[in-house]
């Protein structure tokens, strides 16, 4: 008789985590100024609030898509489903090297009235969230119970990629009107 694997989804061994921590082992995360880092923190936590459930691996192509009233990200590309995909293109996603994730917008939903409206919506809480936090540090999304279990893994690397960057661009303690002010400072 074949024994059942007790974690057949590999769940607990973070290799999720021990990718971040090999990548700021090979290579220094570059410092982030709080443009960078309100950019990246809300592209990668659209990504990461959508429905998925399997492990995305750094590198790898995904393909989000809008159908029931949902965000799902998917692995399967638009033109390689048999049958027609399941919803609305939205773009596709790339889980970068420091945990970030990158969209490029299919362009026919770049210019959708209620998908902008979403992203803005989505976009205005990432920004109060920062603007309400005593430090950017406090802000990061090191646990966020709401989201599935990949997702939770990958918004803690987010959070500690983004420490790390901020850490080495002297910003990560300071509240977001500091940063801004910091970043003002060097463009006049």
């Amino acid at each position: 008789m074949k024994q059942k694997t007790p974690n057949p989804q590999g769940k607990g061994l973070s290799t999720i985590l021990d990718e971040l921590n090999r990548s700021q082992s090979k290579q220094s995360l570059p410092p982030k100024n709080i443009d960078q880092v309100s950019s990246e923190l809300f592209t990668s936590l659209f990504v990461l609030n959508t429905n998925f459930q399997f492990r995305p691996i750094v590198g790898k192509s995904y393909w989000l898509y809008y159908t029931s009233d949902k965000f799902k990200l998917f692995m399967i590309a638009p033109d390689d489903w048999a049958c027609g995909h399941p919803g609305i293109f939205i773009g596709e996603c790339l889980l970068q090297d420091d945990i970030t994730w990158t969209i490029n917008l299919d362009q026919k939903i770049a210019n959708e009235g209620w998908f902008i409206k979403h992203i803005e919506e989505q976009r205005d809480r990432v920004q109060h969230s920062l603007e309400d936090s005593a430090s950017l540090e406090e802000a990061m999304p090191y646990y966020v119970s709401g989201m599935s279990y990949y997702s939770r893994l990958l918004a803690y690397g987010l959070g500690t990629s983004l420490k790390v960057s901020m850490q080495r661009a002297g910003i990560n303690a300071l509240a977001y009107e500091q940063a801004k002010g910091l970043l003002s400072h060097k463009t006049s």
